[in-house]
């Protein structure tokens, strides 16, 4: 199966899990429960909206290997794996804030090949497959051209867990004063996506696990963009990512970890 192969099977995947979730939406939510700490929710929606995704590439690829977020998991005989999200945004879905997604990537050994983010509540699907460039809406984006740090419009996101916030928190002050502004979204995947459309000129943030990255990195990078690995807040939390586009990108670091920057 091709990289276009797989794309069109991610965002078949996708489309059908963003179909049933946005029927959810609105109505009662059902099966919420806590996971790292008594603010970082799960519910029913994100539990189904899993089995249906697995279910659909189970069914056309039944070799490749499953990575969800809510616990999906089988092993790849084919040498392809997907990495899902079914709900990135989870408590802005509960709190019935219309910034969510449905994130779908497929890799091999080289990493992702196809990918898809899925936001439902405005009717955008932004694709990417390797060396094929990146779309939203079957449009060709690329990463803004900002150079000017000042006049940066920047995303990040916070933890569930009080102390890395508290490390969150001083970066932001760090950060807030030298860039035109800060967004907080409340969807990793869709953040990368906003970079690579130019939306947001960068994004910083840690942690973030596999599958709030997957698609959106290869989206942000066939769109032009560039990102380094960012440390976490906490030693036992996974590390993030700084991306931006390539203009911004030292500067961009240096400011978000620290260092002397121009």
């Amino acid at each position: 199966m091709t990289p276009d192969d797989l794309l069109t099977l991610a965002v078949s995947a996708a489309t059908a899990a963003g179909d049933m979730l946005l029927d959810r939406f609105d109505g009662p939510m059902q099966g919420v429960s806590a996971k790292s700490t008594p603010t970082d929710l799960v519910s029913d929606a994100d539990r189904e909206a899993e089995r249906l995704l697995m279910s659909i590439i189970q069914k056309e690829r039944p070799d490749d290997g499953i990575v969800g977020e809510e616990g999906g998991a089988s092993e790849s005989t084919s040498g392809v794996t997907w990495v899902i999200d079914p709900l990135d945004g989870t408590v802005n879905f509960l709190f019935r804030i219309p910034v969510w997604a449905v994130s779908v990537a497929a890799e091999d050994e080289d990493g992702p090949m196809a990918a898809v983010v899925l936001n439902p509540s405005a009717g955008e699907t932004f694709v990417a497959r390797r060396g094929g460039g990146a779309q939203l809406n079957s449009e060709p984006i690329h990463v803004s051209d900002r150079k000017d740090l000042a006049t940066a419009l920047v995303g990040t996101g916070f933890s569930y867990d009080a102390k890395a916030r508290e490390v969150q928190a001083d970066i932001f002050r760090r950060v807030l004063p030298s860039v035109r502004d800060v967004r907080r979204a409340g969807s990793a995947a869709l953040d990368l996506c906003s970079v690579s459309c130019g939306r947001l000129d960068g994004l910083y943030e840690a942690p973030m696990e596999r599958w709030d990255k997957a698609a959106g990195l290869l989206i942000l990078q066939e769109a032009g963009g560039t990102w380094s690995e960012m440390p976490p807040p906490l030693p036992e939390m996974t590390p993030g990512v700084i991306a931006s586009n390539p203009a911004l990108a030292n500067d961009l670091r240096a400011l978000v970890l620290g260092e002397s920057w121009t």
